[in-house]
């Protein structure tokens, strides 16, 4: 199975000052499960979409713009 891969990644700034490059719907699966200050329902919707742009349900471009609006819902800057 490939790893699949945004066209843009995204640098994510975690409480704390920790950096973090995400490079796709692996990535930011890794990035939600962790300490996610904020789970709500845009939370929901990236996960679900990244794993389904795993599994070649959706497209990464959706899995993409959903993690942008759970970052934007948890208060984090990204880049």
């Amino acid at each position: 199975m490939h790893q699949v891969l945004w066209n843009r990644p995204i640098e994510l700034g975690l409480n704390g000052g920790d950096i973090f490059m995400v490079k796709g719907p692996s990535d930011a699966l890794t990035c939600l499960a962790g300490q996610w200050p904020r789970r709500g329902p845009y939370y929901v919707a990236a996960r679900s979409a990244c794993r389904a742009a795993i599994a070649g349900r959706r497209t990464p471009d959706e899995a993409r713009r959903l993690f942008i609006f759970a970052v934007e819902e948890a208060h984090l800057t990204a880049h």
